[in-house]
């Protein structure tokens, strides 16, 4: 097992609380981090149909049958086990006897917080990061094969071929786990919908236009990307609240929260064709993106730090990372040269509160290190030493 970056956070709120609750999409790795974080404890699958119904018969008896806890599987598979959990939570609150693991988490969460709230630690485990990968030396040496390949466990620990992995992937979740979260009828077009998310990953949402493409209303292509962002599918990044001189822009950007699911969305089956497709630019923004998510949830925070901004005059700064009144700018250019114009956004944002903003970074796929106007050049095979990513209160 590859080391995970979050499983000294694992074991610590296991030590604090009677119930641990992690999420995340399918394949990320939740099962093996749970089942080898807690080896002393029974494991079961909610995705046996037997452990369903005996559950449905009789859930007391059920949970009976683990007085000293036990590791429960996808659990948005038994709605109903926080409910009864709840009774047993509250007559033996020893520490770290219950580990759960869900792949929907409104779905999972809404049922938690309702019947667990305060006996519960909540984590989120995304797939591997480029540091974790790196730490153990299979990471890529190409960034094109790097972003081809994202971050699912079973691309990296199987001999499997990405593109093959991942056209089951978009196939099973698309077929399963979409009708259990939402009633959609039009799976061809839905499907539709999740590649039209990968054409418009980086972009600026515009759910009218989304929707106008495909000839559905504005409300369908609200809930159906509300699915998306249930199942650790697509991250909507908020532009920055805070007002600097007034807010521009008001909707959030759209991301994939995985380039190697992105790029067989896209068509791309081989990472020679990355750096001359069209989405090129776009993939490598997203990736830098959400290299910078895992770092947050690996942590056992939200995202919620995390913005853009953009100017009235098109100026974009692609990542805005807030701690406390600091702001620490990052830009991300898909080129091996940068040059002073490459950080006209990161100035100009600087000029609007020059006390908050910090010295920016620009991210780029060259090999060099250095400072540029005063700001840093960071090669993307480094980001994973970013000072702004590895600080306590990221």
């Amino acid at each position: 097992m590859i080391p995970r970056a979050i499983e000294p956070l694992v074991a610590e709120v296991a030590s604090g609380y009677p119930v641990v609750v992690i999420t995340g999409p399918r394949q990320a790795g939740k099962t093996t981090l749970a089942r080898q974080g807690f080896a002393h404890l029974p494991y079961v699958s909610l995705e046996d149909p037997l452990e369903q119904s005996a559950f449905d018969a009789d859930p007391r008896a059920w949970l009976a049958r683990y007085p000293d806890g036990a590791v429960l599987d996808e659990i948005q598979r038994v709605p109903e086990l926080p409910r009864w959990l709840q009774g047993i939570v509250d007559s033996d609150q020893r520490f770290g006897r219950w580990i759960l693991t869900g792949s929907q988490q409104y779905q999972v969460m809404d049922r938690i917080t309702q019947s667990l709230a305060g006996r519960v630690a909540r984590l989120e485990l995304m797939p591997f990061s480029y540091a974790e990968l790196k730490g153990v030396g299979r990471a890529a040496k190409d960034v094109r094969e790097v972003i081809w390949r994202g971050g699912y466990p079973p691309v990296h620990s199987r001999p499997v071929d990405p593109a093959r992995w991942f056209s089951d992937y978009i196939a099973t979740y698309i077929e399963r786990d979409v009708r259990s979260l939402a009633a959609i009828r039009d799976l061809t077009r839905f499907a539709a919908f999740v590649r039209l998310c990968a054409t418009r990953s980086g972009q600026i949402l515009n759910l009218a236009s989304m929707a106008s493409d495909l000839g559905i209303d504005a409300k369908t292509a609200r809930g159906w990307l509300s699915v998306l962002v249930a199942g650790y599918i697509v991250h909507l990044l908020p532009p920055h609240h805070s007002n600097l001189g007034k807010r521009i822009v008001k909707h959030p950007k759209l991301y994939l929260l995985d380039t190697g699911l992105a790029c067989r969305l896209l068509g791309i089956t081989e990472a020679s064709h990355l750096s001359t497709h069209p989405a090129w630019g776009s993939l490598v923004e997203t990736w830098i993106v959400t290299e910078a998510i895992k770092a947050r949830r690996a942590r056992g925070f939200a995202a919620d730090n995390l913005f853009y901004w953009r100017s009235h005059d098109g100026l974009e700064v692609d990542l805005v990372v807030e701690h406390g009144q600091a702001l620490h700018p990052i830009e991300i250019k898909a080129t091996q040269s940068p040059r002073p114009r490459d950080l006209d956004a990161i100035e100009k944002f600087s000029a609007l509160a020059p006390l908050r903003v910090k010295k920016g970074t620009l991210v780029h796929l060259g090999q060099e290190t250095a400072t540029l106007l005063g700001h840093r050049l960071v090669p993307w095979a480094n980001i994973d030493t970013l000072d702004v990513w590895n600080s306590p209160s990221f």
